[in-house]
């Protein structure tokens, strides 16, 4: 039991995974011919500023999965309600109306709006990444425990949220850093394989603390 939900937990980060790889096997981007009603969410500043966020929208979409298919107290229905809810909200505020949604112009305008009254470039660009973290944490938080999740608050209950907010945090603060990092030019062209493979480690490096976590709650309600 214990090794099935270690398994299941790794399966958001094997989905976001499995998205690079098969982008960098297609060669998909911004050279691919797309329709025309698809290239809101392949050009713009966003995407080419913060390539990742694609596989941080993965990650979060299979995270909920994982949750609504997971062990809890939930009816059938409530998972499948609440878990398509949540699915769609995230697309939603992640993708309109262009690609990154709320949660990228969020943090964008925190971080630039706290540079611009000349607060250090380090602190405006963690405050950016907070609440784009505290925007996407909360689309994954609320209808994870809607989906299935005791409605009861508790205090460890909150401060679990609060450790999985800080995860969330650090990864958005490394995968905003991604172009700094080397991983190339996508979207503006395909990844080239040294590339894919930098930006599989750096998303492993940003999902790896909120996974953790996830799975130390799981083997905490199954003990």
């Amino acid at each position: 039991m214990v090794d099935l939900k270690k398994i299941r937990a790794a399966i958001p980060i094997l989905a976001m995974l499995a998205a690079l790889a098969l982008l960098t096997v297609t060669g998909l981007s911004q050279r691919s011919g797309v329709p025309e009603a698809f290239e809101p969410w392949i050009y713009g500043y966003f995407i080419a500023r913060y390539p990742l966020f694609a596989f941080a929208l993965v990650y979060g979409l299979a995270h909920l999965a994982t949750v609504a298919a997971g062990p809890g107290p939930a009816s059938a229905l409530r998972r499948l309600l609440f878990a398509s809810a949540g699915a769609a909200s995230l697309i939603l505020i992640g993708l309109y109306p262009t690609f990154g949604g709320l949660i990228l112009r969020g943090g964008f305008a925190t971080g630039g709006m706290a540079f611009l009254t000349h607060q250090p470039l380090w602190l405006a660009y963690g405050l950016g990444a907070g609440v784009a973290a505290a925007l996407f944490g909360g689309i994954l938080g609320l209808f994870a425990i809607a989906a299935n999740r005791p409605l009861r608050p508790s205090l460890r209950r909150i401060g679990a949220g609060l450790l999985a907010f800080l995860a969330l945090w650090f990864g958005a603060c490394v995968i905003g850093l991604s172009g700094e990092l080397g991983i190339g030019a996508w979207p503006r062209r395909a990844f080239r394989p040294p590339e894919a493979g930098l930006a599989a480690l750096l998303l492993v490096i940003a999902a790896l603390p909120h996974a953790l976590l996830t799975t130390l709650s799981r083997l905490r309600r199954g003990a």
